[in-house]
C-alpha cells in the first residue's frame, strides 16, 4: 500500500472541504484522482458489482491465492507467509470478552475458517463451519523482571514461526502471554493466503470493537458484510477476461519487454541456487526535519512523497548495481470496490515499476520518470501479478523471485485508532526470521515523521552491510533536498563517519618504525635479544647467536676488503654445514648477493654457471677446492 492509493480513500468531510483539498493537490495527485474517477465510472457503467457466489458450486482460489498455494507446496513448513502481530495490553483484561471477540470475527469472515483442498486437479476454497478459536494462555508472571523481555521476544518468535496447515484448521491463530496481573501480550497470526497488511489492521480493529461491546453489554457494532472473500475470488475469475484484460496485459508486455532478469546488487555472499527466504529486519527512522524537506521538494516538483522516496531508493540501487534499468516492485491494496473495504482476505497486488536511468539523469529528471511509470502502473493495476508472470513467462529460476527482487512500500493514510476499553495498547516488534525478497524497504509516515524497516535476505547480506545501506539512503535523501538538479552519479553517498574513515583514518601516512626487512638485519636483532641462545646445531657442532654473528662479521670484513660491495655476485659452493650458513650471512652483511652452486653438479655445468653469472668471488670448502 502506498500514499497514492491511500490518498484516494481519505475521508473528506464536506463539499467545500473537498473542493479546497482538490485545489491544493499536487499535479501528480490530481492526475491520480482523475485516473481513479474514470476507472470507477467505467466499472460502474459495466455493472461490475460483486455478486454472491453459488454456495453449491466449488469456489476457485483467487489469482493471488493460487500462486501462494503453489509456492507453499514446495516448503509447507516455512513461516515466510505467516503474518504475525503482537500487542502489549496493560490494564484489567476481560479474558472471556476477548475470546468472544475472536470467535465473532471468525464467524464474521469466512476466509478465516476456509481451507484449501484439491478438487478434480485444481485447488479450491472450502468454507468450514463455525469452530471455536482457542486462546491458550502462557504465564510468566513468576519469572524475574530482568528475564521477561527475552522470554516475551522468544514467545513472539515461536508463535510467528509455527506452520499453518492450509488443508485443515483455522487461518487465524491466537495466543496470550500473561506477563503480570495487569499486563498481557496478545499474539495474532494469520496465513497470507487469507490475509494481507490491510486485513491485519482490520482484524485488530474489529476485535477491539467487539471486545468493547461485550464488556459494556452491547451487541456488535459492526454491520453485516455484503460479500465474502470467496465471492471476490469467484468474481475475479469471471471478470478478468476479454478486452479489458487484453488491453491491460498489452500495456505490461510493452512496458516490461527485454527487462533484465535480476538486479545485481553487490552482496556479501553468492546467491544460493534455491532461495531460502531466510531474513531479518533493520528498523529505521527519518528526522521530522528531513521529512518536512522531502515533502517540500515533492510539492515543488509536482509529485507525491511516495514518488520522491522511491526515486531516491532507485538512485541507491543504481549506484550500488551500476545498472541503468532498475526494476522495483510495489504493493497496492487492490480494494477497488467499496464492498471490499472491510473484508479480511488476500487482496494486495504487486506492481512492477521499471525506470530507465540512462544518460545519468538529474534527480529532478528521475522524479519525472518515476511519476510517469507510476501513473501508468496505477492505470493498469487490475492485472494480478500472477497473471502477469503467467503471460510474460520469465525464465524459471528458483534462486530469486520473478520480475523483481527488490520491493518498496510507503503508507501514509490516516489510521483509525484502535482502543480496547480499560486497556492501553502498544504494538511490539515481530520478526519471524524470513524475507520474501532480496530487499524490501517498507516506510510509514506518522505524525510528521517517517519510520520503517529494511528487510533483507540473510543468505545475501550481512547486518553491517544493511546498516551501511540505510545510512547511504539517508545521505541521498538529504542531498536531493539541497541539490535536486545534481546528476545521480554526483550525489553524495558516504556518511560523515565514512568520509572521516576514508580521508583521515585510512589515509594516515605516518607509520611506526618498522622491523628490518633484510634477513641479516633480522638475524642481528635476534643476536641482540638472545646472544647466548643456540643458533644452530649441525652434526654435533653448535654455535650461539653471538658466535655465529662474530664469524659471519669476520667473513664480511674480508669480503669487503677484496672488493665485494652491492651488486657483486659471490658464488657459494659448499656442502650443508655451519660454513655454508656463515658464508650466506657474510655475503649479505658485505652487501653482496650470493649464487648457490651445488657441488654435486657436473663440473661442466658448474663452470657454465660461474661464467654465465660472471662470478668474481667463490667461497668453497677445502675438500671441494
Amino acid at each position: 500500500m502506498n500514499d497514492d492509493n491511500d490518498m484516494m480513500r481519505a475521508d473528506l468531510p464536506n463539499r467545500d472541504s473537498l473542493s479546497d483539498r482538490i485545489a491544493n493537490l499536487s499535479p501528480a495527485k490530481r492526475a491520480l484522482l482523475e485516473l481513479r474517477r474514470k476507472q470507477l465510472e467505467a466499472r460502474a457503467a459495466a455493472g461490475t458489482s460483486i455478486p454472491r457466489r453459488d454456495p453449491g458450486r466449488p469456489c476457485p482460489l483467487s489469482f493471488s491465492q493460487q500462486r501462494l498455494w503453489f509456492l507453499q507446496q514446495f516448503d509447507p513448513d516455512s513461516p515466510v507467509y505467516n503474518i504475525t502481530h503482537a500487542i502489549r495490553l496493560k490494564g484489567e483484561l476481560n479474558f472471556e470478552a476477548l475470546c468472544e471477540a475472536l470467535n465473532a470475527v471468525v464467524v464474521r469472515h469466512e476466509i478465516l475458517r476456509t481451507t484449501i483442498r484439491e478438487h478434480e486437479g485444481s485447488a479450491i476454497q472450502v468454507v468450514g463451519a463455525n469452530a471455536p478459536v482457542s486462546l491458550p494462555v502462557f504465564d510468566l508472571s513468576e519469572k524475574r523482571e530482568s528475564e521477561r523481555p527475552e522470554v516475551i521476544r522468544s514467545f513472539i518468535e515461536s508463535q510467528a514461526q509455527k506452520r499453518f496447515d492450509l488443508d485443515s484448521g483455522l487461518m487465524l491463530r491466537a495466543a496470550l502471554l500473561r506477563v503480570d496481573k495487569d499486563e498481557h501480550v496478545l499474539v495474532l497470526a494469520t496465513h497470507h493466503i487469507a490475509s494481507d497488511g490491510w486485513s491485519s489492521s482490520l482484524l485488530l480493529r474489529e476485535i477491539a470493537a467487539i471486545y468493547g461491546a461485550v464488556c459494556e453489554g452491547r451487541p456488535s457494532p459492526l454491520p453485516e458484510l455484503p460479500v465474502q472473500y470467496a465471492d471476490f475470488a469467484a468474481w475475479q475469475r469471471s471478470a478478468l477476461h476479454g478486452e479489458t484484460l487484453t488491453a491491460q496485459l498489452s500495456y505490461w508486455e510493452q512496458q516490461l519487454q527485454k527487462m533484465p532478469e535480476v538486479l545485481s546488487l553487490p552482496a556479501d555472499h553468492p546467491r544460493p541456487s534455491i532461495q531460502s527466504f531466510r531474513g531479518a529486519r533493520e528498523p529505521l527512522r527519518l528526522h521530522p526535519e528531513l521529512t518536512a524537506e522531502l515533502r517540500k521538494l515533492s510539492q515543488r516538483e509536482g509529485v507525491t512523497l511516495f514518488m520522491t522516496l522511491l526515486a531516491a531508493f532507485k538512485t541507491l540501487l543504481f549506484r550500488y548495481s551500476g545498472q541503468e534499468d532498475v526494476v522495483v516492485g510495489i504493493p497496492v491494496a487492490n480494494r477497488t470496490k467499496p464492498e471490499l473495504e472491510n473484508l479480511i482476505g488476500f487482496f494486495v497486488n504487486n506492481l512492477v515499476l521499471r525506470t530507465n536511468l540512462t544518460r545519468d539523469p538529474t534527480f529532478r529528471e528521475l522524479i519525472g520518470r518515476v511519476r510517469e511509470v507510476a501513473l501508468g502502473a496505477y492505470a493498469h493495476q487490475d492485472v494480478p501479478f500472477e497473471k502477469l508472470v503467467e503471460r510474460l513467462k520469465p525464465e524459471r529460476n528458483l534462486s530469486h523471485t520473478p520480475l523483481f527482487q527488490v520491493m518498496f512500500g510507503f503508507q501514509n493514510a490516516r489510521r483509525e485508532s484502535v482502543e480496547f476499553p480499560g486497556l492501553s495498547m502498544s504494538p511490539l516488534q515481530v520478526d519471524n526470521g524470513t524475507a520474501k525478497f532480496d530487499l524490501f524497504l517498507s516506510l510509514v509516515e506518522e505524525a510528521g515523521s517517517i519510520r520503517g524497516a529494511l528487510e533483507y535476505n540473510t543468505d545475501l547480506f550481512e547486518h553491517e552491510t544493511v546498516t551501511r545501506m540505510i545510512g547511504h539512503y539517508f545521505r541521498l535523501l538529504e542531498a536531493v533536498c539541497d541539490h535536486p538538479e545534481s546528476r545521480l552519479s554526483k550525489l553524495p553517498l558516504l556518511t560523515e563517519l565514512e568520509k572521516h574513515q576514508l580521508l583521515s583514518e585510512w589515509n594516515r601516512t605516518q607509520t611506526p618504525e618498522s622491523r628490518p626487512s633484510c634477513i641479516h638485519r633480522m638475524f642481528e636483532l635476534q643476536v641482540e635479544n638472545s646472544p647466548d641462545a643456540t643458533a644452530l646445531i649441525v652434526e654435533g657442532q653448535q654455535l650461539s647467536y653471538r658466535e655465529l654473528n662474530a664469524r659471519a662479521n669476520q667473513l664480511a670484513h674480508y669480503l669487503c676488503n677484496i672488493g665485494v660491495t652491492s651488486e657483486v655476485l659471490v658464488g657459494i659452493s659448499m656442502e650443508r654445514s655451519i660454513d655454508m650458513l656463515i658464508a650466506v650471512l657474510g655475503v649479505l652483511k658485505a652487501g653482496g648477493a650470493y649464487v648457490p652452486l651445488d657441488p654435486t653438479y657436473p663440473p661442466d655445468r658448474l663452470l657454465y654457471m660461474v661464467q654465465d653469472a660472471e662470478i668474481a668471488v667463490l667461497l668453497t670448502q677445502h675438500k671441494l677446492r
